[in-house]
């Protein structure tokens, strides 16, 4: 029987409580936590490669497409976040900075977190019923990787790769929702979007790979070791090569790779100014990828568009 972590000071928190949230009463406030409400980090980079996908196809203008996208990234973010915390309350109380979450904790039972599962994506099925038949069956086929990832971290030690290929699915669902042609396009733009989040994921995985190890789960940032910052520089390496692939075969012009230039600069500041034993620069840099989704999306706008 192994024994509980609990949280302490060298750990950096969960969830750091504010805004609405912070309002909330205790039993709606561990609602919100459970779907990481007070994290809205997750759902900033579950919409971005939506919004490439749509930006990219020529979605100029189409504010309420993306409006849909971005109320079902935060549904469904919710919704992968509730089914992670039940497959994994076991691990989680052995993990000093998700020891307190609600399931792990027993301050929401099992039962009633699968209810609040099943009205997220009550939630996420209004946003998909707004989308043309090909992209809800291309929403819908992502199903089977969402379902699987919470136990790709017991069988691997790159869960990230998995992660990649769920949190990224933004981008067929986007390009598909306007357009059916381009398939290369759109699958050097998620490619790179795959690398993009192994590489961010990495990041965050700073934090527990400690816990990681005395608990016996998979993590990049424990298989890579020492090498973890080449790591993470070769993912966002590979990710801009995939990108400016993505630009040139839908506009052969070498001024539509320049769009790139201020997503490669803060990729690459963040590379260079990473501290992985840091535990705040870590999350500083994690959460920096919010801005490294806009400068891309807006890249995708400007070549999209043109």
């Amino acid at each position: 029987m192994t024994a509980e972590i609990v949280p302490d000071s060298q750990h950096v928190p969960d969830s750091e409580y504010g805004g609405l949230v912070a309002a909330l009463p205790q039993p709606l406030r561990d609602y919100a936590q459970l779907a990481r409400f007070d994290r809205p980090i997750g759902w900033w980079l579950l919409f971005w490669p939506c919004a490439w996908g749509v930006l990219l196809a020529g979605g100029q203008g189409r504010w309420d497409l993306l409006g849909w996208l971005l109320l079902g990234s935060i549904a469904m973010r919710g919704a992968g976040c509730v089914y992670n915390d039940i497959v994994d309350a076991d691990l989680d109380r052995q993990v000093a900075r998700t020891a307190s979450r609600p399931v792990a904790s027993g301050r929401i039972s099992p039962r009633a977190a699968w209810i609040w599962l099943g009205l997220l994506c009550l939630i996420g099925l209004a946003v998909l019923l707004q989308l043309r038949r090909e992209a809800q069956l291309v929403a819908l086929s992502s199903l089977v990787l969402v379902a699987a990832y919470p136990f790709m971290k017991r069988i691997t030690g790159f869960p990230q790769v998995w992660l990649g290929l769920v949190f990224t699915w933004g981008v067929p669902t986007g390009w598909v929702a306007l357009r059916s042609d381009g398939l290369a396009v759109m699958a050097a733009l998620y490619a790179g979007a795959v690398l993009w989040c192994v590489g961010y994921d990495t990041i965050y995985a700073c934090q527990d790979r400690e816990d990681d190890a005395v608990v016996g789960i998979g993590s990049s940032a424990l298989t890579l070791g020492r090498h973890l910052r080449t790591g993470v520089a070769l993912f966002y390496a590979g990710a801009l090569a995939l990108w400016a692939l993505a630009f040139w075969w839908l506009r052969p012009d070498p001024l539509a790779l320049l769009a790139l230039g201020p997503a490669a600069l803060h990729l690459g500041w963040q590379v260079l100014t990473l501290e992985p034993d840091n535990a705040d620069n870590v999350l500083a840099r994690f959460r920096a990828n919010r801005m490294a989704g806009l400068l891309v999306a807006l890249a995708c706008w400007v070549v999209g568009n043109a």
